[in-house]
């Protein structure tokens, strides 16, 4: 039983190589800015907007350099929830770095 739990914790679930909550947060975001940029594309400029696809290009550039360094550090998304925790403390500068 202590094996199944100490593995849980060491390799936390992941979407194509990114931790679950990164992944997730990252699409949302990307989501988010895709629909807020390409409405006011479309209000500012109907006749050309915004080609979708440079969404899709910086979905894929932003996983992968987030795989990246998930492998390097594997409780990346641990860490980074860790420190936002912190700022929204406000925690001093030097105790967060």
């Amino acid at each position: 039983m202590k094996q199944q739990v100490l593995k849980a914790l060491a390799n936390p679930a992941r979407i194509f190589y990114v931790p679950y909550s990164l992944a997730v947060m990252n699409f949302a975001v990307l989501f988010i800015l895709f629909v807020v940029v390409f409405v006011a594309s479309l209000i500012l400029n109907p006749k050309n907007p915004i080609n979708p696809m440079w969404f899709l290009l910086v979905l894929i550039g932003t996983h992968s350099i987030l795989a990246v360094y998930s492998k390097r550090e594997p409780q990346l998304a641990q860490i980074i929830s860790a420190k936002i925790r912190l700022f929204k403390e406000k925690i001093p500068r030097r105790l967060v770095s």
